[in-house]
Order: structure tokens, then sequence, then C-alpha cells
């Protein structure tokens, strides 16, 4: 299957929680998709990373993971979403953040160029860990990705107004429709 990354594949509002977000339709286990399976996905993601992620500026010409550390870093990414799931959830717990942090330093252990993917998303997956506004980080109502809500008033509800909240209003609009169209 062949993808191309687009702004929209970036709106979680951080590296770690794009990474964490190249799984389409992750709890759909018939639908789901793991974009870095795809051949050629985890070597250009780096390069629309510098394009599209809203930490580019910190983190400059980002080098692809080595193939012989993607598991690594897959694994980093499966406990980033772990873990930031269950904090928006409130239902952390030690053996996550354990679990995550194991993750971060098998990563950085394995890591060879001090400018790729995988040090980037440690660094960010840091930043997130000490960002003081953690109610501001969400899941989007819609796709299920996570994203950092940084509207004034705290009230997004979708990683992306152009495609999740259209999807979403156009299936409110629809259904109101049919219901009014019913005897």
């Amino acid at each position: 299957m062949s993808f191309s990354w687009t702004p929209h594949r970036f709106s979680g509002g951080a590296l770690a929680l794009d990474v964490a977000n190249s799984v389409i339709l992750r709890h759909d286990e018939l639908r789901r998709i793991d974009r870095f399976d795809a051949p050629g996905q985890l070597e250009s993601f780096p390069k629309a990373a510098q394009n599209f992620c809203a930490e580019r500026t910190l983190f400059g010409d980002i080098r692809p993971v080595p193939l012989e550390n993607k598991a690594a870093f897959v694994e980093l990414r499966e406990a980033i979403d772990r873990y930031f799931r269950a904090r928006i959830l409130g239902a952390e717990g030690d053996g996550l953040l354990a679990d995550l942090l194991d993750a971060l330093s098998k990563t950085l252990r394995q890591a060879t160029a001090l400018n790729g993917l995988d040090r980037a998303t440690v660094r960010s997956t840091l930043r997130l860990l000490a960002m003081p506004d953690e109610d501001r980080m969400k899941i989007c109502g819609n796709c299920g990705w996570l994203f950092i809500d940084r509207s004034k008033n705290r009230s997004r509800a979708w990683c992306d107004m152009a495609v999740c909240g259209n999807r979403a209003k156009a299936s409110r609009h629809y259904r109101r429709k049919k219901e009014g169209s019913s005897p």
C-alpha cells in the first residue's frame, strides 16, 4: 500500500505524538494499518516531519532510523502511545511510565546519528513528560489519534478540523437527514 505524508499526518502537535499516530485505526484489528510497515515509509517520515511537524524547528535536519534499530523504535512508538493514551484517560500507572522510560533508554543506547529520528523522538517525548499543561493532551474523537490542544479555550475535539472535524460533522449531518426522512 502506498501512502504520502501530508500535513494531516502531523497534527499531533509534537513529534512523539506524530510518531505514535503512524498507526492508523490503532484499536480496530481488522482495519489497523502500521504506516512504518509499508516499504519506504519509515525512511520518508523524517523528511516529511521536517516539513510538517509542529516541532520541526527544534530538530532541524532529521535522519531516518537505521533499519537495524527499527524494532526498538517501534517499541518506543508503542510505549509512547500506551503511556500518553493512559495519561489522557486518567489511568496512568507506574508500570507504563517504567515501560516508556525503558524504551527511551533502549532507543538512546541504539541511536547512531545525533540528528536521527530516534533521538528526536526521545527528546520530544521527554518534552511531553515535562509538559506543564497535561490536560491539553487529548485523543481525537474521530480517528483516535493523540494530539495537543493549543486552542485558547481548550475546546478542540479533533486532531485536525479539516479532516476529522469535517468527517464527524458530515456524519452527524447524514444521521440527522436520515432520521428526518424516516417515517
